[in-house]
């Protein structure tokens, strides 16, 4: 188990966590199961690590649940994925009111059957005055459709006059794209062994830390997750700064 200092824990925990919990279906394959087998494995992941976050104070966490390219997955499997979707809402949506989470989507949510949508909006609607912890779950998202989607939103604004094109600056498009009302997440996490980020977040990822692990995301706990964020704690930010500049301002 590792043990982060109470004072670092304090000072220097990320503010916004975000994960890729990739590894479930070759947990349930090692263990000759079905790949649904691993994803309800997977949701009782999500819970301890949902804990963890409320024992540190982290503010935010993101998780990527299911990206625009899952749709190319065998039908069977997304269709157990949707309905693994609206029992764990229902499930756990209790608990998260219960410890002041406040739950939310981001993503195409409008490619979702019309059910599993309303479910999702009561699911916010109901934990939207919690301030513990914000979970946001991307569902039906791509980091590329996300910056696309941002893209329309200016390109509207510029079209009614409300905007000049000449004017855009990188905090409009930053205001444009999903969790602009939160930080930029401070470390990415990928379970399942594989090293890259997967069209999640890629602009909201810009100066985030990157950590990765073998661990399958069934079995990442909470001991886990404080490994990243003990190695989180011993990196030097610099944000184009020298390490000099940046030891001098902290």
């Amino acid at each position: 188990m590792i043990s982060l200092d109470p004072a670092i824990a304090v000072q220097r925990l990320p503010r916004h966590l975000a994960i890729v919990m990739d590894g479930n279906g070759r947990w349930a394959e090692a263990r000759h199961q079905p790949r649904t087998f691993g994803h309800r494995a997977g949701v009782r992941a999500v819970r301890a690590v949902v804990e963890a976050c409320l024992r540190r104070s982290i503010p935010a966490l993101t998780l990527f649940a299911f990206s625009s390219e899952n749709w190319k997955r065998p039908k069977t499997e997304v269709n157990a994925l949707m309905k693994l979707f609206m029992l764990a809402m229902d499930k756990e949506v209790d608990s998260l009111q219960q410890n002041g989470v406040r739950l939310s989507f981001i993503g195409d949510v409008q490619g979702f059957d019309p059910e599993l949508g309303a479910r999702m909006q009561q699911a916010e609607t109901r934990t939207q005055g919690n301030s513990r912890l914000r979970l946001n779950v991307a569902a039906n998202y791509g980091g590329r459709w996300d910056i696309t989607a941002a893209a329309r939103t200016l390109a509207r604004q510029a079209a009614s006059g409300a905007l000049d094109p000449e004017a855009i600056t990188e905090q409009h498009l930053q205001a444009a794209v999903a969790l602009a009302d939160l930080p930029e997440p401070d470390l990415f996490i990928r379970t399942g062994g594989e090293q890259r980020i997967s069209n999640f977040l890629l602009w909201q990822l810009a100066y985030a830390e990157l950590w990765f692990t073998e661990t399958l995301w069934p079995d990442f706990d909470a001991d886990c997750l404080d490994q990243a964020l003990s190695a989180f704690t011993r990196r030097e930010r610099r944000f184009g700064r020298t390490g000099a500049q940046t030891r001098k301002s902290a």
